[in-house]
């Protein structure tokens, strides 16, 4: 079971990273937008200041393969933990066999059906990124797709994982890991909402309570 950010904010994955519970980050374009900064930048900010991450995704965005895989040049350099994200297309899953045939770690993002799901891990994927939000603004279920998709890997015995992206809830995070994702890619604040429920929230409030009768009672 591994838990990845979505996000390009550095210091969000910093304080994330703090707990020791994080171990990997996926960007998009969009997220580099919001940053601020260049996907170099905060790739390269991350290898150095979370060590121990074990993936970080970045986006190449361009019309073919060949252009792909110079894009993904630009960042192979940076360490091991580079994972080159691309889309679920005709070029994207050319350019994801000629890398991954290099043994570079590569993420297939957009995907929405089990035959995306094939096609990317006999190109030689690392991940596949199911997007559970999206298929649900659609009309058919996310959760659902990555059951599927779970069922197929075994079937066939793939090693490609499954990184379960676009979740809206801490719902979708449960779910995902139990119908078979791997990995989960998440904005930090549904991560730290993992931590919450109202009935620990009360027993803490019963426990101080008590300590304070106690030391009283002393």
């Amino acid at each position: 079971m591994k838990i990845f950010l979505d996000t390009a904010d550095v210091s969000e994955i910093q304080k994330a990273y703090s707990t020791g519970l994080i171990d990997g980050v996926t960007t998009n374009p969009t997220l580099i937008l919001r940053s601020g900064d260049t996907l170099y930048n905060v790739a390269s900010r991350l290898l150095k200041e979370c060590p121990n991450l074990i993936s970080v995704s970045t986006e190449v965005v361009a019309e073919t393969a060949d252009e792909m895989i110079e894009q993904a040049k630009t960042y192979q350099p940076l360490g091991e933990a580079i994972t080159i994200k691309v889309p679920c297309t005709i070029e994207g899953l050319k350019a994801c066999k000629i890398l991954s045939d290099q043994g570079v770690k590569v993420n297939v993002t957009l995907i929405f059906s089990v035959a995306q799901a094939l096609l990317a891990a006999k190109a030689g994927a690392t991940y596949v990124s199911p997007f559970i939000g999206r298929c649900n603004d659609n009309s058919f279920s996310g959760i659902e797709l990555v059951r599927a998709i779970a069922n197929a890997y075994s079937v066939q015995m793939c090693t490609t994982e499954i990184l379960a992206a676009s979740l809206r809830d801490v719902h979708h995070v449960s779910r995902c890991y139990t119908y078979g994702a791997s990995t989960v890619t998440m904005p930090p604040s549904i991560f730290w909402k993992m931590y919450d429920h109202v009935l620990t929230r009360e027993g803490l409030d019963q426990f101080q309570k008590d300590w304070e009768s106690a030391t009283l009672l002393g």
